[in-house]
């Protein structure tokens, strides 16, 4: 139906912020997996499987640890005899290091610190304290990756970021890298030695070892001290870990290692004063500082993003359980209870009221239907200004017991408010021009004001269009999604929509609270919410059937469902007063109002949580297990749609394509949310979306399942 002034929803600026805002989630998620679970946790000493050292220079492989490939020549140093270089790689770790670094204090002694990128992220102080105390720092990577098994674009970015976050934690830049995996200088192979030249294309020192204290291994302290014990006076780099695990055995070690050594006359120096270079680490710029900085902050806001969408998927997750229990425990007892007849029998003839607007393509077949019911009927056709001859096609029929009344186009709550005073009846259906009525539907909708304190009734309203791949998602929701919340509804006594397609009202209640009002795009959310807190009841009677045309496109989808529940919120707002009154109203708003706002608004704006942690368990976690989650969450799905199709009788065909609606559906209706939210928040007015008609419904000879 049409048209009440109203301006454009300003939609543009809004997508382009969610756009922004969505590529920002995407890079904090991916920051976030690339810093924790692309991580080496292997030993250094325990490289991957080296096979060719023919590219390797002989400079290299019978040179010293400190290497220079830069240029035509390769240069590298020895340490000096009589001084011991310990270098300590993994750290910082906040246990350890502060153990260390106390040790070295107290016999003051010099090492280097072959920091991770991600480590300095946690430990930003400590990496400070390195720094200040004299000891010198060095590049151990950004994740303590294999540079050797590295392409190009990932070495420069584990070496690059590494660097700006040394920058920006502790105010330096060094050119000192220990390549992780690496050990001696005998040990460079073709893929080491590959890495080894791209670092100094970048600017690094390579730094290997000429002892290796084996204090990964954890064998105990004395076998730490017999690895590390250098044999007579040549000085050594040697490989200590101040992270990685426990290192008690390394601290132990070290406190007896340190003063036997000096005793013997050995220096504890760093890797520069060790093999006689300058000193190499320099303060960094203020540019340097602070993109460090920046580098720092986006890897602790992408692990806020994660933790704060870790609790927003538990809450997901929660949400969906409960309410996939609720309903289906609810549509049980709803079942049970709806097994017996209305115990007096409702027999007075009934006005059913039909607004159309440009309705010629199904009007027909929809006021056929309501002519051919077994219960006394008049039909009052309302032609809201329609001009496609929608009324001189229904007058043309000249069918009994219905009427044509024309009027300029006002919009539906209008049409509607004029049918209910040309009603003849107490009793009054209101039915879409596009619905098609079952020859029963009008009898037992009607059965339930038996109990004059009813104000309204809702019908089973279903998809008769369902052929098509969209008509069968649209069939599964009607009957999962709305079927099954409305038995929850019944039971809570809670009912927030009697939808147009199939509704019967009490014509003193629809008088009582003003009728049909146009405050809202769901005028027949609103009509419900206000009969509630009129003190009126109602109910769903799922055996009075109607088939509806559904939206044959994903456009028009878009645009029916934008409009319900921006409708919706429109009318949760305007009767939000429910939340505080007593008696059926305040029941109906603490209830229904509640159930709305977390099932129909909060949880849509959380599922996307589902499917970007799927896609990120996709990325870096482990692919199967991601998989049976998912398979899981769907299997869930189906279950409960199993039983919502068993309850209404229909067939199980269409629910095979309930996996692909994961892909296509569920996310159109993820945007239906978030834009109808952000058109809410921002204050906007949308006008009506009517849906274009095919007339793909025809007269039910009996339909009834």
């Amino acid at each position: 139906m049409t048209r009440r002034s109203a301006r454009d929803v300003p939609l543009r600026t809004h997508w382009i912020v969610l756009t922004v805002c969505l590529v920002c989630l995407v890079a904090a998620l991916l920051l976030h997996g690339y810093t924790q679970h692309l991580f080496g946790t292997a030993p250094d000493a325990e490289p991957p499987d080296r096979t060719s050292y023919a590219k390797v220079p002989d400079e290299v492989s019978r040179g010293g640890p400190v290497i220079d490939a830069s240029g035509a020549e390769i240069h590298t140093a020895a340490p000096k005899p009589k001084t011991i270089a310990l270098t300590f790689d993994d750290g910082p770790d906040p246990v350890w290091t502060p153990l260390i670094l106390d040790l070295l204090q107290q016999h003051d002694a010099k090492a280097t610190f072959f920091v991770v990128g991600v480590q300095v992220v946690d430990n930003q102080e400590l990496t400070r304290r390195i720094n200040a105390e004299g000891h010198q720092l060095g590049l151990h990577t950004f994740t303590h990756a294999d540079l050797a098994a590295l392409p190009d674009w990932r070495r420069s970015f584990e070496l690059r970021q590494s660097q700006l976050i040394l920058a920006g934690a502790a105010g330096v830049s060094t050119p000192l890298l220990r390549p992780p995996y690496s050990s001696k200088a005998e040990a460079v192979a073709d893929e080491d030695w590959s890495g080894i030249r791209y670092a100094r294309e970048l600017g690094y020192l390579t730094v290997l070892t000429t002892q290796d204290s084996e204090d990964w291994r954890r064998l105990g302290v004395d076998r730490i001290l017999a690895s590390s014990r250098p044999a007579g006076d040549a000085g050594q780099i040697l490989l200590v870990h101040d992270a990685g695990g426990d290192r008690s055995q390394t601290v132990a070690a070290l406190a007896v290692l340190i003063p036997e050594l000096k005793a013997r006359g050995f220096r504890f120096q760093t890797v520069s004063d060790t093999v006689g270079i300058p000193q190499p680490v320099r303060k960094a710029t203020l540019s340097e500082r602070l993109r460090g900085l920046g580098m720092i902050g986006a890897i602790k806001l992408s692990d806020t993003v994660l933790l704060v969408l870790t609790w927003l998927l538990y809450l997901a997750g929660g949400l969906s359980l409960l309410r996939a229990v609720a309903t289906v425990v609810a549509a049980r007892r709803h079942s049970s209870t709806r097994s017996k007849a209305w115990l007096d029998p409702v027999t007075e003839p009934v006005t059913v009221v039909v607004p159309a607007y440009n309705e010629s393509a199904g009007i027909e077949a929809a006021v056929r239907s309501l002519v051919a019911s077994d219960h006394p009927v008049e039909v009052i056709v309302i032609d809201d200004g329609s001009t496609d001859g929608t009324a001189d096609l229904v007058e043309s029929l000249g069918l009994p017991g219905v009427r044509v009344i024309r009027q300029e186009n006002g919009g539906k709550p209008a049409a509607l408010t004029r049918g209910i005073q040309e009603a003849s009846h107490e009793l009054v259906v209101m039915v879409d021009g596009d619905t098609v009525f079952e020859p029963d539907a009008v009898r037992l909708l009607v059965q339930p004001f038996a109990d004059s304190g009813m104000g309204a009734v809702s019908g089973n309203a279903k998809v008769g269009n369902r052929e098509g791949v969209l008509g069968r998602w649209q069939h599964i929701e009607y009957v999962v999604g709305f079927n099954l919340d409305r038995r929850l509804f019944d039971l809570a006594r809670c009912m927030p929509t009697v939808p147009g397609a199939i509704g019967a009202f009490r014509r003193s209640a629809l008088l009582q609270v003003g009728g049909v009002t146009d405050d809202t795009l769901a005028e027949d959310t609103d009509l419900t919410m206000a009969l509630w807190r009129g003190g009126w009841r109602i109910v769903y009677e799922e055996r009075a059937k109607a088939w509806t045309e559904a939206p044959s496109s994903l456009g028009s989808l878009w645009r029916q469902r934008y409009r319900w529940c921006y409708g919706t919120l429109q009318a949760m707002w305007k009767h939000r007063g429910a939340l505080v009154q007593r008696g059926s109203a305040g029941r109906f708003g603490r209830r229904g109002l509640g159930f709305l706002l977390a099932f129909q608004v909060l949880l849509p704006l959380l599922a996307p949580v589902v499917d970007v942690f799927a896609l990120y368990g996709l990325i870096f976690l482990d692919p199967v297990r991601v998989a049976v989650l998912w398979v899981a969450f769907v299997s869930l799905q189906a279950l409960t749609s199993l039983y919502a199709f068993r309850l209404d009788r229909e067939p199980i065909g269409p629910l095979w394509t309930l996996p692909l609606q994961q892909f296509v559906y569920r996310q159109l209706m993820y945007l239906v949310v978030i834009q109808s939210v952000v058109t809410a928040l921002a204050g906007s007015r949308l006008r009506w979306q009517r849906m274009e008609r095919y007339g793909s419904l025809q007269v039910p000879a009996s339909r009834s399942r």
